[in-house]
C-alpha cells in the first residue's frame, strides 16, 4: 500500500486498510454512502460482501496504485548495449511486459510482449527477417507494431497491433520511453559529463536486481549520511556521521551536499588518492527525475577545498552515475558505472574499483531489501529526520509531476 501523507509515496502495511479498500468498494457496488451501505445489509451479509470485493478486486486496485508511482513520460534505461542482440528477449520496465531485439541492420526494437490475438508473448515466437512472428498462430509483426499478416484473414484487422516504444543508445546504454512517443526527445536523456573524455577511466558493472521499489533507491542516493552506518569498510569515514548537509532543488531534481575538511580518508578512497595525509571531502548526491543519479565524490589535500577552493593539482575525482529502472513496484534494476580523472588506461585499477563499489553496492542492497519488507508490513508509522530532508523534496515534486501527467492522460481519454 502506499502513504500519502505529505506526498510520501513510501509502502506501508498500515496507511491503507484492507477493510479501508473494502469499504469503498461496498459503497460503490451498492451505490450508496458508505454508512448507508453498512446500514442496509446486515452485518454478516456485508461481511461477506467486503470479502468478496476483496478477493476479487484488492489485487488489480493495489496494482493500479502502484503504477501511478511511475512517471511514463521519461527516458529509463533498458538494458547495457551489449545485451540485447538479435534473439527476441522480455523485459519488464513500470510493470510493462516488452518484447526487444535488434533489426538486421541493428537498430533497436522493443514491442508489447502480447499478440493481439490470443496475448502469448511475442518474445515465445520467432525472428523472420525484420519482422516477429507470433507463436501460437503466427500473426505477424513489423519493427514499429503493424501487424502484416494475419491467418485466415481476407486482410489485416484494424486492431491488430502493438505498442512500440521510443529507444535510443548513448553511453554503453538502451534507453526506452514509456509514455507518448510524440514526447520523446533524446536531448532530454541525462547527460553525462565527460564520458567521451581520453582524460577519464571508467569503470563498471553488471545490472543489479533489487527486491525494492525504486524510490528506496533514490533516498539512498540522496542521502549521504547512510555511508557512516552501511559503508564502513568502504566509504565512511568520522566526518560522515555529523557533518550538516546542505539541500538544493533544481529544475531537474535534487541535490544534497557537504564539504568534509580536514579529516582522514575513507578505505576505497585512500587506495586510489594520489596524495598522502589528511584531506578535504566533498560529498554531492544528486537525482534527476525520474531515477537517475550523480554521485560526485572529490578528494583534494586539507585545505585545498571548500566551496571556494582552489583544489589541488592530484585532487581525485569520482563521478558514479546511477540509472534506477523499476520493473515493478517492488522490484528495481540498477545500472551503475563510474568516470574518474586519473589513470584512464589503468585496467587493473578499473578492475579493483569495479569489484570494490560491487561490494558496498551490496551492502545498499542487503539493506534496501529489509527496508522494503519493514516498511510495507510494520505496525506502526515511520518518522523522518533533518537527513531526510532531500528525499522528501524529491518525492513532493515527482508525486506532482506524476499527477499532473496523470491529469493530461484524463483529459485526453474523454
Amino acid at each position: 500500500m502506499l502513504d500519502f501523507r505529505e506526498s510520501r509515496i513510501v509502502p506501508t502495511g498500515m496507511c491503507v486498510s484492507h477493510v479501508a479498500i473494502a469499504k469503498g468498494l461496498a459503497a460503490a457496488k451498492f451505490g450508496t454512502p458508505i454508512k448507508s451501505a453498512e446500514c442496509r445489509l446486515r452485518p454478516r451479509t456485508y461481511i461477506r460482501a467486503v470479502l468478496q470485493l476483496v478477493s476479487a478486486s484488492t489485487n488489480d486496485i493495489t496494482q493500479r496504485v502502484f503504477l501511478n508511482m511511475f512517471l511514463k513520460n521519461a527516458w529509463y534505461v533498458a538494458a547495457w548495449d551489449h545485451e540485447i542482440t538479435r534473439e527476441l528477449q522480455q523485459i519488464m520496465v513500470l510493470g510493462e511486459k516488452i518484447c526487444v531485439f535488434r533489426s538486421e541492420s541493428g537498430d533497436l526494437v522493443a514491442l508489447e510482449d502480447a499478440c493481439p490475438h490470443r496475448k502469448l508473448p511475442l518474445s515465445k515466437g520467432r525472428i523472420k527477417g525484420d519482422t516477429v512472428e507470433c507463436g501460437y498462430h503466427g500473426l505477424t509483426f513489423n519493427c514499429v507494431g503493424q501487424c502484416v499478416w494475419a491467418p485466415g484473414a481476407s486482410g489485416i484487422p484494424s486492431n491488430a497491433k502493438v505498442h512500440a516504444y521510443p529507444l535510443h543508445e548513448k553511453y554503453g546504454l538502451v534507453w526506452i520511453w514509456m509514455g507518448n512517443p510524440a514526447l520523446a526527445d533524446v536531448s532530454d536523456i541525462f547527460e553525462i559529463e565527460n564520458y567521451d573524455s581520453p582524460d577519464w577511466g571508467i569503470n563498471r558493472g553488471a545490472a543489479m536486481e533489487l527486491d525494492c521499489n525504486y524510490l528506496l533507491m533514490c533516498d539512498n542516493l540522496l542521502d549521504p549520511t547512510h555511508v557512516a552506518w552501511v559503508h564502513q569498510s568502504s566509504f565512511a569515514a568520522d566526518a560522515t556521521k555529523d557533518t550538516p548537509l546542505r539541500i538544493k532543488k533544481t529544475d531537474d531534481g535534487v541535490i544534497v551536499h557537504r564539504w568534509m575538511m580536514d579529516h582522514e580518508p575513507a578505505p576505497f578512497y585512500k587506495k586510489v588518492v594520489e596524495f598522502e595525509g589528511n584531506c578535504d571531502r566533498l560529498q554531492h548526491y544528486e537525482v534527476r527525475y525520474p531515477s537517475h543519479a550523480l554521485i560526485r565524490a572529490v578528494f583534494t589535500p586539507a585545505g585545498t577545498g571548500g566551496p571556494d577552493g582552489p583544489l589541488h593539482e592530484n585532487t581525485f575525482i569520482m563521478d558514479s552515475y546511477n540509472f534506477m529502472t523499476p520493473t515493478t513496484e517492488g522490484q528495481t534494476r540498477y545500472y551503475w558505472f563510474q568516470l574518474r580523472n586519473i589513470r584512464p588506461e589503468d585496467e587493473a585499477l578499473s578492475q579493483m574499483m569495479s569489484d570494490d563499489v560491487q561490494h558496498a553496492f551490496e551492502e545498499d542492497r542487503a539493506v534496501l531489501n529489509e527496508v522494503q519488507k519493514g516498511m510495507a508490513n510494520k505496525a506502526s508509522p515511520h518518522i523522518d529526520l533533518p537527513i531526510d530532508g532531500g528525499q522528501l523534496r524529491f518525492r513532493r515534486q515527482l508525486q506532482a509531476m506524476i499527477n499532473e501527467e496523470r491529469e493530461v492522460d484524463q483529459q485526453m481519454a474523454e
